[in-house]
């Protein structure tokens, strides 16, 4: 307060001085303060205004107002008194007023990821000598809190499913990125790891070499067979990725700080998405292979530095990717040689409905479409519940078994529908649902409605949610 007031006096002088129709009996109006924060626990707080001097006599001050992702009403996300449902707030005073409120009442908090705010400016004052300097506006900002329940229907893109699609529950929002836009994943925590995309089906296999440029083709022709995802030779998933998602588990192994620990891999591209017409209730996931690359990874500082070329080639291009700090992996693609955006910052999704690599136990590894992978690595758990035990509509917070969560990120995996068969068409496994725990602690539980359109088409699930 003593500051805004020395302001006030300062500008004060400054016009007597310098500005015609100021007068000694000039009151200069502003806002206590330029912000004001709500928490998520606060519904009303006080908008003070002050004067520079006490009012000569009565009159009123007009406030207006504009929004950022908020409405007026009392159905709606805030309201004021006095009302400013108009779209202006009149604020009456008294002769020796050194100042005036209102009250702002919040009704809604802001979503996660979102921001939600109303802007009060100062308008007209009554008062002859009166005008508005110094903090002549205010942000009222609204506290991001949890989504208490929503429902969403992640454009896949059908049968071809060409879309991984990422879901943040407490904030409602879905990133989707083409899934063979990206090869490759580096890690940005404590350990140098790279990760396949799983989503196109891609597979690695360790050289015995360190000098990219001398392999060639025909040194690794015969391995091709098995640098497979799908061969149903239990031994391929030496070439996969850990299916849990422990970072640990990468085909490429973690990357050395001595350069000759880091040897040439043979990567296997997978497949561009599919463009063929599926049957009703069918997928076609693959369409052309994407070829083969070699790779060989160095650690830098806090870096990576990652040549790679094509088979035949005897020279390589090389880049440098660095650590960051606001996502959890930065991703590389091969074929416009830059990163790119695909999974949202570190902490802002929960699950991603996606194509997969999983193993099947003495099999190897498998192709799986309409999955979904929580995000284990930033933390987020989940388990199954039978509904014959307890009902969705009934499941509450002291129902929750903390003890039955899970960090493999298959947590949900495929479990939550039926594929289907020679007489019958893919189907949400009835009665099934999901209890999930995201990075901020938030519990919900969900329940998937729908994995075909209403034409029996692939691709289009749709699933709703409840906080806990």
């Amino acid at each position: 307060m003593y500051y805004l007031f020395t302001a006030l006096a300062v500008l004060f002088a400054s016009c007597s001085n310098n500005d015609d129709t100021a007068t000694a009996e000039s009151v200069v109006v502003a806002f206590e303060n330029p912000n004001l924060s709500f928490e998520t626990t606060d519904a009303s707080k006080e908008v003070n205004l002050v004067f520079s001097t006490a009012a000569p006599q009565s009159g009123t001050l007009t406030l207006t107002y504009t929004t950022e992702n908020a409405l007026y009403g009392d159905d709606a996300d805030f309201i004021t008194l006095p009302s400013g449902e108009s779209g202006t707030i009149t604020l009456d005073f008294e002769a020796g007023a050194t100042g005036v409120s209102f009250t702002f009442n919040k009704l809604q908090d802001a979503l996660e990821g979102t921001t939600k705010s109303v802007t009060f400016s100062i308008d007209s004052i009554t008062l002859a000598d009166a005008f508005a300097n110094g903090n002549t506006d205010i942000v009222v900002s609204f506290t991001a809190t949890a989504a208490a329940a929503g429902t969403f229907s992640p454009e896949v893109g059908g049968p071809n499913e060409p879309n991984q699609v990422y879901l943040d529950l407490s904030s409602l929002t879905e990133t989707a990125v083409q899934r063979d836009s990206w090869d490759l994943a580096f890690y940005n925590g404590s350990e140098f790891r790279v990760k396949l995309n799983g989503s196109i089906f891609m597979a690695a296999a360790q050289l015995d070499a360190t000098d990219i440029d001398a392999v060639q083709e025909a040194d690794v022709e015969a391995l091709k067979a098995q640098v497979a995802v799908g061969t149903f030779d239990a031994a391929n998933t030496a070439y996969i990725d850990d299916v849990t998602g422990t970072v640990d588990g990468t085909a490429i192994a973690e990357i050395s700080t001595t350069a000759e620990d880091n040897k040439v891999y043979l990567l296997n591209l997978g497949y561009k998405v599919g463009t063929a017409t599926a049957d009703q209730g069918a997928v076609a996931l693959n369409g052309d292979s994407r070829g083969w690359m070699k790779v060989r990874i160095l650690k830098g500082t806090d870096d990576y530095i990652v040549q790679y070329a094509a088979l035949d080639a005897t020279t390589h291009d090389e880049i440098t990717i660095a650590k960051t700090d606001d996502a959890t992996f930065n991703y590389f693609s091969f074929s416009t040689d830059a990163l790119i955006d695909v999974a949202p910052a570190t902490g802002k999704w929960d699950m991603v409905f996606t194509t997969f690599t999983n193993e099947i136990p003495g099999f190897g590894s498998y192709a799986y479409a309409d999955f979904i992978a929580i995000n284990n690595l930033d933390g987020v758990v989940a388990y199954e519940v039978d509904g014959s035990t307890i009902a969705f509509a009934d499941f509450a917070a002291s129902n929750v078994d903390s003890g039955s969560f899970t960090i493999d990120q298959r947590a949900i995996g495929s479990a939550w529908r039926n594929g289907g068969g020679p007489s019958s068409l893919p189907s949400i496994k009835e009665g099934v649902y999901y209890i999930v725990q995201d990075p901020d602690g938030n519990i919900y539980k969900v329940r998937f409605t729908a994995l075909v359109s209403e034409g029996g088409e692939r691709g289009h699930p749709a699933l709703e949610f409840s906080l806990l």
